[in-house]
């Protein structure tokens, strides 16, 4: 069914697709996320560290979201990606900074 929708036609497309993309990078990132922070610990699972990864599997999402709606608006430019791509890094940077 999916495969027979145009972008070009329908933005609702282009937003359904994107929400589609960042969700399965998601699903796909928050596990590894978790795996990577039970390792850096040494081996050691602390409480709150499913939640920082869901929250950094949810920045990775949003910036995919971004990322294919622009680039299908005709948006997207080096400047705007690193943009796009350096908001979260500083958001993270912040949450992280608060320990």
């Amino acid at each position: 069914m999916l495969t027979t929708l145009d972008p070009r036609s329908d933005t609702w497309i282009v937003v359904a697709g994107g929400l589609l993309l960042g969700a399965a990078a998601a699903l796909t990132v928050c596990p590894l996320l978790w795996i990577f922070g039970f390792v850096r610990n040494g081996h050691i699972a602390y409480r709150g560290d499913w939640l920082r990864a869901t929250r950094r599997a949810a920045l990775v999402a949003l910036v995919i979201v971004l990322l294919v709606i622009l680039r299908a608006q005709d948006a997207l430019s080096i400047q705007i990606a690193l943009f796009v791509i350096a908001m979260p890094v500083l958001v993270e940077i912040t949450f992280s900074a608060r320990r």
